[in-house]
């Protein structure tokens, strides 16, 4: 399969690479109740893909954003496929390890990865010596899902808007604190994107992981953070914190009254999180469409759309691969500029 071959200079460039050439049309999947062998994709069906379980390695611990949102697709996913997905946990360096390992498996089918941001981003973004190229050494195939992004602050903020909030930060000049699930994190990527789209300044608090940065802004140990709204929507709830934007193509059902990103004239703001499955490069081309076919048909089942939806994740669109990693390669180039002007460093 052709490769999209970005330069040694990807990050510094503000012109997108070339998009690769789109695959051509997958196998035909139905959905059933039982998912007879009939209805599996015709590699299934012929015994030349899949013959055997699945591993799908998701690099973080259990319990993550990722984590659970791979784990709503292994059941059905198997079911469809006629195999078992297995879920092997390699968590470590922000997901580099078990990134890293996935990027180095055989290019088969039979060891897949949980893509998200994280690992497909910012570490590549941001960590010298990765090990791996987030474009180059994967296939990248399906999303299983969108998270939408918030704009958050402590109830002791006294901005109440998006705009009250803006000139509330130039008054302090720079005095202001905002945490992040650690240096380099996508929560420090959004963070610095939102200040730099608006001309203000504040101080970067790393935390070491999730529980501890939402810790801190309940707490009032920093006063905003911009990051994933499935996390922080029961506090928001709550009214621990309150919301003064979100990235998502539309408001959120949950928070009718917070506008998006776009509506308050900040579209390069209104980026939501993704998490998707991938392969190791060099995958071949038809078993890359039959997990294609496959992983949208679970996606876009009664079932898991009301599942994601009612988790505060998007339901992912119908994005074909070479969409999909087109996709990647363009925020590749547009955090890469963030990462410049901010000066972004790992820890």
């Amino acid at each position: 399969m052709p490769r999209l071959d970005i330069p040694s200079d990807r990050f510094a460039t503000s012109t997108p690479p070339s998009r690769r050439q789109v695959l051509g049309a997958g196998l035909g999947l139905a959905l059933t109740g039982a998912a007879s062998l009939s209805a599996l994709p015709a590699h299934a069906a012929d015994g030349k893909y899949p013959t055997r379980p699945i591993t799908l390695v998701v690099p973080f611990p259990p319990g993550g954003s990722v984590d659970v949102m791979a784990r709503q697709y292994t059941e059905p996913l198997g079911r469809l496929l006629g195999v078992p997905i297995v879920i092997d946990n390699k968590p470590g360096a922000g997901g580099s390890i078990g990134t890293q390992f996935v990027a180095r498996s055989k290019a088969d089918g039979y060891t897949l990865i949980a893509s998200s941001q994280s690992s497909h981003l910012a570490n590549p973004l941001v960590q010298p010596n990765l090990g791996y190229d987030p474009i180059k050494d994967f296939e990248n195939i399906a999303m299983m899902g969108r998270q939408p992004n918030v704009l958050l602050v402590h109830p002791s903020v006294p901005a109440k808007t998006f705009a009250e909030f803006v000139a509330y930060l130039k008054a302090q000049g720079g005095q202001v604190n905002f945490a992040s699930a650690g240096a380099g994190s996508m929560g420090q990527l959004n963070a610095e994107a939102f200040l730099l789209a608006t001309g203000t300044r504040a101080v970067h608090i790393p935390y070491r992981g999730g529980s501890p940065h939402v810790t801190a802004v309940l707490a009032n140990e920093v006063q905003f953070i911009f990051d994933n709204l499935v996390t922080f929507l029961p506090h928001i709830q709550a009214g621990k914190l309150r919301a003064l934007a979100v990235a998502s193509p539309t408001r959120i059902a949950q928070l009718p009254d917070v506008p998006t990103f776009a509506e308050l004239g900040q579209p390069s703001l209104n980026q939501t999180s993704w998490t998707g499955i991938a392969a190791p490069a060099g995958t071949p081309e038809a078993v890359v469409q039959a997990l294609h076919k496959a992983i949208r048909t679970v996606a876009t089942e009664p079932a898991m759309v009301e599942n994601l939806k009612t988790r505060g994740v998007i339901p992912p669109e119908d994005m074909s691969p070479a969409a999909f990693e087109k996709m990647m390669s363009e925020r590749l180039v547009s955090y890469g500029d963030v990462v410049r002007r901010a000066n972004i460093k790992p820890e």
